[in-house]
């Protein structure tokens, strides 16, 4: 009995450490808020300022917005993931299973955007939004089914945000973030005498803030300059277990931070047809070193180290204008991964990844217009996990995963913007 309830505590905190990585932007972060930047991979997203989603990227950018706007967008966005194994084990008498299928599943991505005029020189605005994001499942009979199964991830951000024009050339933007997370998160348990499973669900609410800036340069060129904060959950959660022991059953705390991020952007317009634009942005996720699961009383039940290291993403785009209804969009990105190959688990297969992107813009009339995007980001290689959770003996159930990813995201982006 006691061994059985030491293998429940284990796949406890191995569960919830889901909650640090694992959608497909860098580390869990999700860069799809609002679809027009899509067809350029978002380069130059702090200093486009071509709709309210700036109020996401850069809210500085309200000013250069008409009276009133109004954008809702959404995404549908789908992870691939296949693992390949080659020397994987499991303890017998368990069977070492399949190999997963494909983990990523389809997830439906809402952005909405409001912007309005108070005075000449003061803009307000609102967006809803998802930060963060993941969605995968794996087969239940899959070879890592003691790392995981289901792991579903959602958070939604209200931003409200006011932007001021200091001059001709300056403006300044603000916003607050408050944030709400939950989580669904599965597993296999090895329970020696036969396999149980383990269902864990979480949530919490925070407060984070962004600021920015825009700059014209000239009437062609501006820049901009953009900065988002930490934002720290205290979550609380529950685990039910089947086939196992009741008693282990429970409310469990975890305690994370979301990494804060610097954006750098540009944007010029060449002549009357084509436009450019870059973007360079840092992502603090150094901030994942080690994660703590207790259980509500204050005692430790399982301390995971991440070592997370802080990453940066760079695009570049451009854009072109076939008449005053029609443009076209294109866009480069390379986005660096926080996980080390050492620290890469079934949960958390990420990778440094490019990304290709194609989109447009139709216009019916000056007050509306219809953006669409698509864009593909895949791995250079496959790439590997030695995920030796059977290493030692308090972890010995779970077994070793070893072999390699397949890992690509595509995306389909739709947005519609009505000026008031």
């Amino acid at each position: 009995m006691k061994f059985k309830q030491r293998m429940m505590v284990w796949s406890i905190g191995s569960t919830f450490a889901v909650l640090s990585g694992g959608a497909f932007a860098s580390g869990f972060a999700l860069v799809e808020n609002g679809a027009s930047g899509l067809g350029n991979a978002y380069a130059g997203g702090a200093a486009i300022a071509e709709d309210a989603s700036t109020i996401f990227f850069n809210p500085a950018g309200m000013t250069n917005l008409p009276h009133s706007q109004l954008v809702a967008a959404a995404h549908a966005i789908k992870p691939s993931l296949k693992f390949s194994n080659t020397t994987s084990a499991l303890p017998a008498p368990r069977p070492l299973g399949s190999n997963g299928g494909d983990g990523g599943s389809w997830a439906l991505v809402p952005n909405v955007f409001f912007a309005t005029e108070i005075s000449p020189s003061w803009r307000v605005g609102l967006g809803l939004n998802a930060p963060f994001a993941l969605q995968t499942e794996y087969t239940p009979d899959w070879i890592g089914r003691f790392q995981a199964i289901k792991s579903k991830i959602e958070t939604i951000n209200f931003n409200p945000s006011v932007a001021y024009q200091a001059s001709d050339t300056v403006s300044l933007g603000a916003g607050l973030d408050y944030q709400r997370i939950r989580g669904e998160l599965t597993s296999a348990v090895n329970l020696v005498v036969a396999e149980g499973a383990s269902s864990v669900t979480g949530s919490d609410a925070a407060w984070g803030y962004n600021l920015g800036a825009l700059i014209k340069l000239s009437p062609q060129t501006r820049i901009g300059f953009a900065y988002r904060s930490r934002v720290k959950y205290n979550m609380n959660g529950s685990v039910i277990f089947t086939g196992g022991v009741p008693s282990a059953n429970g409310p469990i705390t975890l305690a994370i931070t979301m990494p804060d991020s610097y954006s750098a952007s540009v944007f010029h317009q060449l002549d009357d047809k084509w436009d450019i634009m870059a973007d360079a942005t840092r992502t603090g996720w150094s901030v994942m070193k080690q994660l703590n699961v207790l259980r509500t009383t204050g005692t430790p039940i399982l301390q995971v180290p991440e070592n997370w290291r802080d990453t940066w993403r760079v695009s570049a785009g451009a854009s072109y204008h076939y008449n005053t209804q029609w443009m076209a969009r294109l866009g480069l990105a390379y986005d660096q991964t926080p996980v080390s190959d050492t620290y890469r688990t079934a949960r958390i297969p990420d990778a440094s990844r490019y990304q290709i992107a194609v989109g447009g813009q139709y216009k019916p009339s000056p007050d509306n217009a219809l953006d669409f995007g698509y864009t593909h980001l895949f791995a250079a290689n496959n790439v590997s996990i030695s995920d030796l959770q059977g290493a030692t003996a308090a972890t010995a159930s779970k077994g070793n995963l070893v072999g390699s990813y397949k890992v690509s995201v595509d995306i389909f982006s739709l947005q519609y913007t009505q000026n008031f």
